[in-house]
């Protein structure tokens, strides 16, 4: 299978922007955004983290956490990553990887191609932003929506990790190569 382009999936996303997702904007997070990410990933995810994790990220890597907001200035979903030094899932040698640790949208503002956008904005920076050879996430093996979302984006079934969730739910890495 030939791997789509970031830049092929940018464009996509520019174009959802411009169509689906009209009135929405995405922006690189700020600390003032810090409790309403929070928030959002209380009441759209089961896995919460310390503010200190969010703030940590935020100031590590703050050119590869976005948030989507309306007009009015309502943030309504985030990405957030980490940048890693780590054994490749596709070289055995260590690489500059792009670990998506997490992102959620509103459930009032999901179907609007959101997530789509924030995970190619997302690529985007951590290839151009943080030179990353690769990404990889973890994923809900019950998740079809979100796994569906990622094979979109190029990402790919690598293994299961048994009992990754604090519920005992495996999850799926899965990866691509950057660009």
């Amino acid at each position: 299978m030939e791997e789509v382009s970031i830049y092929s999936i940018f464009k996509e996303a520019q174009r959802r922007l411009d169509t689906v997702a009209t009135g929405y904007k995405i922006r690189n997070a700020t600390i003032n955004d810090i409790d309403k990410v929070i928030e959002i990933n209380l009441v759209s995810l089961p896995e919460h983290y310390p503010r200190g994790f969010f703030i940590d990220l935020l100031e590590k890597y703050n050119k590869a956490f976005y948030v989507v907001e309306l007009p009015h200035g309502e943030v309504v979903g985030y990405v957030m990553n980490r940048i890693e030094l780590k054994p490749g899932f596709f070289k055995y040698l260590l690489v500059k990887s792009g670990h998506v640790v997490s992102i959620a949208v509103l459930e009032q503002h999901r179907r609007r191609g959101l997530g789509y956008i924030l995970m190619a904005y997302a690529m985007k920076s951590m290839y151009e932003e943080y030179k990353c050879s690769e990404t990889y996430l973890e994923v809900r093996v019950s998740n079809t929506p979100a796994i569906n979302l990622y094979e979109k984006l190029g990402y790919r079934k690598i293994k299961v990790e048994r009992g990754y969730y604090l519920d005992g739910e495996d999850a799926y890495v899965m990866a691509r190569k950057l660009p």
